[in-house]
């Protein structure tokens, strides 16, 4: 694959999008914004189909916090505990419900997917304070119609604005994508920096031998 040619991103971009955006959903530095704003600017360029990045986008990242939320609601996320790499992301999951605000609100469920780490947080806080399967379901569906939206949309904008090659326009959609989604992130989330409101101890990660 050339990474450099549009016409070879424009027919793999859709098989990019379910696994980048699912793997986020548990592993926040996973860069699914990337992956999404390549593909409006590529359907600026008439590579990709905006509309089915969108839908791909949405999809995927709607099952994805449906994945956490009911792994904290079935309070199963011992499971992660099994392995050692399991360990590092739950404990990740605390330190992201730390930093983003442990509101499992409606509002925070929408839109708090626009800040780093936001989306892990809410859906986990969500599935432990026991918020209804329905209203949850709901407001990640509406929330991720609103984000896939949103990010194909400033892809498509900036590759068509700038007329760059597609993968300038991506790094420039991701600058202006983080800028503007860490301000309403900060609007949208009010508690900031409060303690897991998990009802067990955050795993402890035993160092390896000769660590």
């Amino acid at each position: 694959m050339d990474f450099g040619n549009a016409d070879s991103w424009g027919a793999a971009i859709y098989f990019w999008i379910i696994p980048v955006v699912l793997g986020d959903a548990i592993f926040p530095p996973v860069p699914s914004e990337m992956v999404v704003i390549t593909g409006g600017a590529l359907s600026a360029e008439g590579k990709a189909n905006y509309f089915l990045v969108a839908a791909l986008s949405a999809a995927a990242s709607w099952i994805g916090d449906m994945v956490v939320f009911q792994l904290f609601k079935r309070r199963l996320s011992h499971v992660l505990d099994r392995w050692r790499w399991g360990r590092k992301i739950h404990h990740g999951i605390h330190d992201a419900i730390a930093k983003a605000g442990r509101s499992s609100t409606y509002g925070a469920i929408i839109g708090a997917r626009f800040i780093p780490g936001g989306r892990l947080a809410t859906s986990a806080a969500a599935g432990i304070a026991d918020v209804s399967v329905r209203g949850f379901s709901l407001c990640a569906g509406l929330g991720a119609v609103l984000w896939a939206s949103w990010l194909v949309g400033l892809g498509y904008f900036t590759g068509s604005a700038t007329r760059l090659p597609f993968w300038a326009s991506s790094l420039i959609g991701v600058g202006l994508g983080l800028v503007i989604g860490a301000v309403v992130g900060v609007i949208v989330t009010r508690r900031r920096g409060t303690r897991s409101p998990v009802d067990e101890p955050p795993p402890v990660i035993e160092p390896a031998p000769g660590d």
